[in-house]
């Protein structure tokens, strides 16, 4: 099993570096899709749309090349390139300053500039909406002449592949494209409108009914469901710049340097404060416990172990209920000069509170199956109960503490429902590992999110290996003893 979680860690981080250096997520995944065009760009890459494997992270499918931050892209012998794309994955169905234009997309501050809106009809295929702005029939994109549209409209598929991030993609061969350079285009009774300037100076995107209705409600005759819309603008290829990144060795270094490190510190951090709470308190708490009587041992137990089965967004929301600015503990907190939450003593709360009942059941089952009567004999040897403590209990349930503590220290080193919620997620201040993994990953950075899925098995691994081998150490010695008595 060691084995197993070394190579599992060693492999997660090079696939983490290798995307590092390559297009990101899904770009080369998606790649063999690519359409196969008739334009110059098409006709010259259309058999094989790959990634380049040389460390940079600028993309080639086929002959257009994508820029590193996805934005821009040129195309061998194509006079005319992309810049300024974005692909939004949403839209809003509010009206604007009172107006009800339709379902909108805000796409900048120019109506000069090419949208893509991604629609489907119930009970009929996909389609895409495209409009190209009448500019761009300067550069040779040509909304009326087919041929002329498939260089651009293979750039638009290998920008919008790029900057998917799994999801739905512009592809000429898999969907019905209407393409028109005027400001309105009806599919049906769903009428498209472009450069909307619904506030002064922004321009929007537009779908609605031919009477102005809500196209996106369910009830809705004509209900269509909206996808992503694309844009940008549509410039000569002379004036889009397409960055290099460094390659190989180089493109290793760039990644490690531009790195945040902050999680890696604020775990380390956090739970190593939390695991020495978590010790003390749980073996504290499991001897006190014992010293009760049987009715009270019931409930005291109930009580230090319900965290371990509630939901860890149970516990962050109830300690949130109770350390919050609008209590009157989270309110002397604050008063004191000290408030809890969203901050990082809440991280190290938030892990305490979650890990304790494993160290305490581990503690107590421990010291439940030590010989009593060895224990009661110490006693009538005048042994205090911190010796007998101290010199038998601890020793002889060294072994089940310490798997105990390798259990708390793995919960409190994966904690992440309780942390986001009392303490949030704040880079350098409460953002740990778990939590650097799932926000890097929601916002494309899977290469990010990998590297630290690798970084916290091998430190897992690492520390659970000396843990157990200090516990070894420790049976062996007490097991000799044994033998010698």
């Amino acid at each position: 099993m060691a084995l197993v979680s070394l190579a599992m860690a060693g492999v997660l981080c090079l696939a983490s570096l290798a995307w590092a250096n390559g297009t990101g997520d899904d770009a080369g995944s998606g790649a063999g899709d690519a359409p196969a065009a008739t334009g110059a760009a098409g006709t010259a890459g259309a058999e094989a749309a790959e990634s380049s494997d040389d460390g940079s992270d600028v993309v080639s499918y086929g002959a257009v090349s994508v820029d590193r931050d996805g934005g821009s892209a040129v195309a061998e012998g194509v006079d005319f390139g992309v810049t300024g794309f974005t692909r939004a994955q949403v839209g809003s169905n509010r009206a604007i300053d009172g107006v009800y234009y339709g379902y909108t997309y805000l796409v900048g501050t120019s109506p000069d500039v090419f949208a893509a809106v991604f629609a489907n009809m119930e009970g009929e295929d996909p389609y895409v909406v495209l409009h190209v702005p009448a500019s761009a029939e300067s550069f040779g994109v040509d909304p009326s002449d087919p041929d002329a549209l498939e260089d651009f409209k293979t750039m638009l598929y290998d920008l919008d592949l790029y900057n998917a991030n799994g999801g739905v993609t512009l592809a000429p061969d898999q969907m019905e494209w209407h393409v028109t350079a005027d400001d309105e285009y009806a599919v049906g009774n769903v009428v498209y409108s472009f450069g909307v300037e619904a506030k002064e100076g922004r321009y929007y995107v537009a779908v609605a009914g031919a009477d102005g209705s809500d196209v996106t409600n369910l009830g809705s005759p004509d209900y269509v469901e909206l996808g992503h819309c694309a844009y940008g603008s549509i410039v000569p290829a002379a004036d889009v710049d397409i960055e290099l990144a460094p390659e190989g060795f180089d493109a290793l270094v760039e990644f490690l340097t531009e790195m945040d490190y902050s999680p890696l510190w604020v775990t380390l951090k956090t739970t190593g404060v939390a695991i020495v709470f978590i010790f003390v308190l749980g073996l504290l708490a499991a001897y006190w416990s014992l010293t009760l009587s049987k009715r009270a041992q019931s409930v005291v137990d109930s009580i230090f172990t319900i965290p371990m089965v509630l939901p860890p967004t149970v516990c962050g929301f109830l300690l949130l209920m109770l350390l919050g600015r609008n209590t009157l503990l989270g309110q002397w907190f604050v008063d004191i000069g000290f408030p809890l939450i969203f901050s990082w003593p809440a991280t190290v709360i938030a892990s305490v509170v979650v890990a304790f009942p494993l160290m305490y059941r581990s503690a107590r089952g421990a010291f439940e199956g030590l010989d009593q009567n060895m224990l009661d004999a110490a006693r009538t040897l005048g042994w205090s109960n911190f010796k007998i403590f101290r010199r038998l209990m601890l020793p002889l349930a060294w072994s089940s503490i310490a798997a105990g503590t390798v259990l708390a220290f793995a919960r409190a080193l994966g904690e992440f429902g309780a942390t986001l919620f009392l303490a949030g997620n704040y880079a350098g201040i409460t953002q740990t590992i778990p939590l650097a993994i799932y926000f890097q990953w929601m916002n494309g950075r899977t290469d990010v999110a990998l590297f630290w899925t690798g970084i916290i098995i091998v430190f897992s691994f690492f520390v659970i290996l000396f843990i157990n081998i200090w516990s070894g150490h420790t049976t062996k010695y007490r097991k000799r003893g044994s033998d010698d008595a």
